[in-house]
């Protein structure tokens, strides 16, 4: 039987990677990622010539069957075009259903965008919690207000369309005076984290507007 094997990619730059990823991605029989192309990149700068198949957020239902089957015969990697697949990436299905078939999955470790933002935040690291990227519409009301009594340091993804109208919410909900950073491009040539109050992020963005992907870190409820 193969095994499934999870490898972190760069988040940035393409030295953020580890020697048992590449090591690994030479060795399996296929590589799953989320845009051939994209990892076409990565492959090639590295040499490494194993055969790429798309696996992505719009096809991972309908393929993750065949893909157990394949791994039942072979290993196989899954990568995500930035980071650690599965964290707020395709991923999570192919765990579960090779898990379920009783095939072993192996996460290397290595690059993701939060805790690189967490950490240069300047805020309590300790603990913390990770939202992913909050609720566009739905729910998004009610996962802000119980948000809002957290007291561990939290975090999320969200788009450089949608940040100022997401700080001046959380502004309006938490308190302008609420701690808080925005770290955009981590690791690559124009990376930036700007610390301050909601408000003052807000006001900076609206007028400034960002670019590029993007993690917000915010300080937990004072008790």
């Amino acid at each position: 039987m193969g095994k499934l094997f999870i490898v972190p990619t760069p988040v940035g730059n393409l030295k953020d990677i580890t020697l048992r990823a590449l090591e690994t991605l030479q060795s399996v029989s296929l590589v799953l990622c989320e845009d051939t192309r994209t990892s076409g990149v990565l492959m090639k700068h590295y040499n490494i010539n194993t055969p790429l198949k798309s696996y992505h957020q719009f096809n991972e239902h309908q393929v993750t069957a065949n893909v157990v089957q394949q791994v039942q015969q072979t290993d196989i990697a899954l990568i995500s075009d930035a980071g650690t697949p599965a964290i707020s990436d395709p991923g999570f299905f192919l765990v579960r259903a090779c898990v379920a078939a009783g095939i072993e999955v192996e996460c290397l470790p290595g690059a993701t965008a939060i805790i690189p933002a967490l950490v240069q935040s300047g805020l309590p690291s300790d603990r913390f919690v990770f939202e992913g990227f909050l609720p566009r519409q739905k729910g998004r009301q009610t996962r802000l207000l119980e948000l809002a009594r957290e007291r561990r340091t939290w975090a999320f993804y969200e788009s450089p369309f949608r940040l100022v109208k997401t700080l001046f919410q959380l502004a309006e909900i938490l308190g302008g005076d609420r701690r808080a950073a925005v770290c955009r491009e981590i690791s690559k040539l124009y990376s930036e984290t700007r610390r301050g109050t909601l408000t003052e992020l807000a006001q900076h963005y609206e007028a400034n507007p960002p670019k590029g992907e993007i993690a917000v870190v915010v300080s937990g409820e004072e008790k």
